[in-house]
């Protein structure tokens, strides 16, 4: 069960490598570790890879301690040091800047996730890493397309290779194609010494869950639907889209060209010919 299903992520993680173009010789990949399923699993991953390609390009996990109580990482480091991977644990107070910011009751997670981010970026930035690395999978892509449709009433995603808006960071998610239940066998039979987020876990009815919770109960009527979604993606029609960016709709009817038709008056008349 376990070749079987690491097989199946490796395939789907060299696929989205090669399709978006990730990872190439020479690259030195910050592989950002959480301490969740996700982050164990690419991690592991890009770790036989950079094994079965010689070393052509570099790994090294960062992780954020983000001062958050209960915080444990004594398993982790012990796994890394297993593993061979060369690391690094980073010790920032963000905890506390969200404890002061968000009304108890409200979700923690998006500035807590920008928090985070962006001391990632600057340590990338500061060593010389040419890529980062994110764990996020299948089901993050489609579930934030949604959630971004239905609650900011906007169509966007997590692209799978970004170039930040400072233009000093790529950051790629490898585990684009892969789906989250895969990784979630794979994480238990690996066993890895998880680190759970008990910041947000207490809040109910945080928004992801319910796309979560709405993209199972189509998929079993339509077990398609999540790979439709994650396809839909990559197959944008602008044309059928209402962006006034895209399209200036004023202009349309100025910018047709006109083909003649038979019930057109300024059609030419057709040509006729003569016996002789």
């Amino acid at each position: 069960m376990l070749e079987k299903l690491e097989k199946k992520l490796l395939h789907y993680t060299r696929k989205a490598i090669a399709d978006y173009a990730m990872i190439e010789t020479g690259d030195r990949v910050l592989v950002c570790l959480s301490g969740g399923k996700d982050s164990y699993t690419l991690l592991h991953l890009l770790n036989q890879l950079r094994q079965r390609t010689n070393g052509k390009f570099e790994i090294q996990a960062y992780t954020l301690d983000q001062s958050q109580p209960g915080w444990d990482d004594r398993y982790l480091r012990q796994w890394l040091e297993d593993s061979g991977i060369p690391y690094t644990i980073e010790t920032r107070n963000t905890y506390g800047v969200v404890i002061e910011k968000i009304p108890e009751g409200k979700s923690y997670c998006s500035l807590c996730s920008r928090l985070r981010r962006g001391n990632i970026y600057r340590y990338a930035s500061e060593n010389g890493f040419t890529k980062i690395a994110l764990g996020h999978h299948r089901d993050d892509l489609i579930q934030t397309l949604l959630m971004s449709i239905f609650y900011s009433g906007q169509i966007k995603s997590m692209p799978p290779k970004l170039l930040t808006d400072d233009r000093k960071n790529i950051v790629i998610r490898p585990l684009a194609y892969c789906q989250e239940s895969d990784i979630a066998a794979y994480a238990k039979l690996r066993a890895y010494p998880i680190i759970p987020c008990n910041l947000c876990g207490s809040q109910d009815n945080l928004k992801r869950q319910k796309m979560k919770e709405l993209i199972a109960e189509l998929a079993q009527e339509n077990a398609k639907v999540p790979s439709n979604i994650l396809g839909a993606l990559g197959n944008i029609q602008p044309s059928q889209l209402m962006d006034h960016d895209l399209w200036n709709f004023k202009s349309l009817d100025a910018d047709r060209q006109r083909t003649p038709d038979a019930f057109d008056d300024e059609a030419p008349e057709p040509a006729t010919s003569s016996v002789g």
